[in-house]
């Protein structure tokens, strides 16, 4: 199995520490806000990279951290008058929420950065003793001066970087690269007890504290997006191997930018959808579908009508699924056992995917079988029931145990929710034109028959959501 690794540009061949276990950590959201659909492209298909090992056999310990203490949270706060703690929580709940509606597989843990304060200190602290941090007035800084070789992860050089007009200005620090390990504590806002006076943590040093205590001083992988390599990734590096003497990671795997218009999806541009948004007009399995189909590493186009496209291809695995199910149903006594290569189909899956995870290969492999299925199926009055079993294990294995676009249980159940969902969304089209025309009166109307049937709806600037009562 290849892996791309962004340290060394190149991809090389997958050689777990410690195998069959397997440590990844994954950098998770800052819990401020609702995550749009670029965040939940990152989280979705790291959940694909995991279930891909996991399939090849691995034991994978994957953790996925919440950052719960930030200046975004604070601000949030502020702006909504409460705690920066039921800020937090209120956003924490409702990532957890559409992660599951996403069908991702539960993280094997997610850790907190305020249960982590006793960690992060005592890392800080030793880099403090080894010469790689200092504190000002109650702030401590690390000096990336010392860290020799500062910018291998992101290709970056340090001269071009300080004199980079991007570099924030601080006076305090002694070099302007120097990044906050410790920040002081300011008047309302939440700070903890350390050796520096009251403060809190940094953002970087944050995911070294919970990686180490989590899943060792070195670690097999580490995801993100591709925004974070720097100055995120990198800082992490520094300090890591600054503080343990030890290589940090061994594979670092980023993942592309969604984007709109051909710009990057972003809460700041406020060119987003929420994944919530999203999930009320698409299932999670053609959301998961569209994604799989470009490589993890590349950027993605988003588009309703490219998500729609990829609903319509999807109907043509779950049709297959649909019959196969029924056919098992039936235990058929048909003698008829059809030649058919199923191990053909295994391979040619587990050589793309074994390909620095080509998830679009590996779907093109699945519809090949999908259609070479159906015509065993269309030649033959009666299916032997060991082929029906090997056909459904198939799409069992690879398109819902490793891509998590097709579930059997959910078969059957869910062609009444979206026939309901199509038909409200049609009202809820005929509704923004009527809008459009200043046909307010109809507006109103469609908006009050549809709240009359537990069908409520909020309008916002990126268009109308609906839930059910």
């Amino acid at each position: 199995m290849l892996i791309y690794n962004t340290q060394s540009r190149k991809k090389e061949e997958f050689k777990p520490i410690n195998p069959p276990k397997v440590s990844m950590y994954i950098c998770g959201p800052t819990v401020y806000n609702y995550i749009h659909i670029g965040n939940a492209r990152t989280f979705l298909m790291s959940d694909v990279i995991r279930r891909y090992i996991e399939y090849k056999g691995y034991d994978v310990k994957f953790a996925m951290n919440i950052t719960d203490i930030d200046d975004k949270i604070i601000r949030q706060s502020i702006e909504e008058n409460v705690p920066s703690s039921e800020v937090a929580g209120k956003y924490i709940k409702a990532f957890l929420e559409d992660m599951d509606s996403l069908k991702l597989k539960r993280a094997t843990i997610n850790p907190y950065a305020t249960d982590h304060i006793g960690e992060i200190i005592d890392l800080i602290k030793t880099l403090e003793e080894k010469g790689f941090a200092y504190n000002i007035d109650g702030n401590v800084f690390y000096d990336v001066s010392k860290f020799k070789t500062y910018g291998q992860l992101s290709g970056k050089n340090i001269d071009d970087l300080e004199s980079g007009a991007r570099i924030e200005i601080n006076e305090m620090k002694k070099n302007p690269l120097d990044f906050s390990l410790w920040k002081k504590a300011k008047e309302g806002e939440p700070s903890w007890d350390s050796p520096w006076g009251k403060g809190r943590p940094g953002w970087h040093i944050e995911c070294s504290a919970m990686s180490c205590k989590h899943l060792g001083e070195t670690i097999d992988i580490h995801m993100g997006g591709n925004d974070l390599i720097f100055p995120h990734h990198e800082n992490e590096v520094a300090q890591s191997e600054a503080a343990t003497d030890k290589h940090f990671v061994n594979y670092w795997m980023h993942l592309g930018f969604v984007n709109i218009n051909e710009e990057k999806m972003s809460k700041s541009l406020g060119n987003f959808f929420t994944a919530r948004e999203v999930l009320a007009k698409f299932p999670a399995e053609a959301i998961r579908l569209f994604f799989v189909q470009t490589h993890y590493r590349g950027p993605l186009s988003f588009s309703e009508e490219l998500l729609s496209g990829a609903q319509k291809g999807l109907e043509k695995i779950t049709n297959l699924a649909e019959t196969l199910k029924l056919e098992e149903e039936k235990n058929s006594t048909s003698s008829v056992n059809p030649e058919f290569d199923f191990e053909k189909y295994y391979a040619e899956f587990e050589k793309e995917m074994d390909d620095d995870f080509n998830s679009p290969k590996g779907v093109a492999v699945i519809f090949d079988f999908v259609k070479n299925v159906n015509k065993v199926i269309a030649d033959n009055e009666s299916l032997h029931v060991e082929f029906v079993k090997k056909a459904k294990e198939f799409l069992s294995k690879t398109a819902e145990g490793v891509l998590g676009i097709l579930h059997f249980d959910d078969l059957g159940k869910s062609k009444g929710a979206s026939l309901e969902d199509e038909l409200i969304n049609l009202l809820l089209r005929l509704r923004a034109q009527a809008k459009e025309d200043k046909n307010y009166k109809l507006s109103d109307e469609i908006r009050d028959q549809l709240s009359g049937l537990g069908v409520q709806l909020k309008d916002s600037k990126t268009g109308t959501t609906f839930t059910i009562n």
